[in-house]
């Protein structure tokens, strides 16, 4: 149903942002080409998932998140791209678990996934003892709101990565 442009097909406001993935990643996938038909989208997610990778969570609890959010919208292209970043980070148990729907073993990871649970579970209306929980494995309160950022960011791609059968 969406269109799936080159670089020269694509609106002029996409094409920074597609030239940009191309050189990345050597050519442009197929949801970034279709993803193009909406450039404030594609330059918006490419932009906040930037902000995401520099946020103040560990590089494993960020992709922790991420990885939760793609299996909870199904998004099977954000499942495999990070579960290649996890891989890549020798971290396929993560993978394996998360996608299995099962329980992470580390503490600390583990409070990471009961947190993005719980502010699924109430909309961001999390409690204080649910907050008092994840500071107790070690987070802080910047890393909470960019629990919260990361949700948002990889929410946005999952549905505009299904939509365009990505």
């Amino acid at each position: 149903m969406f269109e799936s442009h080159t670089v020269e097909s694509a609106p002029a406001t996409a094409r920074p942002a597609m030239e940009a993935v191309a050189d990345k990643l050597g050519g442009v996938p197929p949801v970034v080409a279709r993803l193009a038909n909406a450039p404030h989208l594609l330059n918006t997610f490419l932009a906040a998932s930037a902000a995401v990778e520099q946020c103040s969570l560990p590089a494993i609890a960020r992709e922790v998140v991420i990885m939760m959010v793609a299996v909870r919208n199904g998004c099977e292209v954000c499942v495999g791209i990070h579960g290649s970043t996890l891989r890549r980070l020798g971290r396929a148990d993560v993978v394996d678990t998360l996608v299995a729907g099962g329980e992470l073993a580390e503490p600390d990871l583990a409070a990471v996934q009961r947190f993005v649970r719980q502010v699924y579970d109430t909309t961001g209306q999390v409690t204080d003892d649910d907050l008092a929980a994840f500071f107790a494995a070690g987070y802080t309160q910047e890393n909470a709101l960019d629990v919260v950022h990361a949700i948002g960011v990889y929410t946005m791609s999952t549905f505009a990565n299904r939509m365009v059968g990505g």
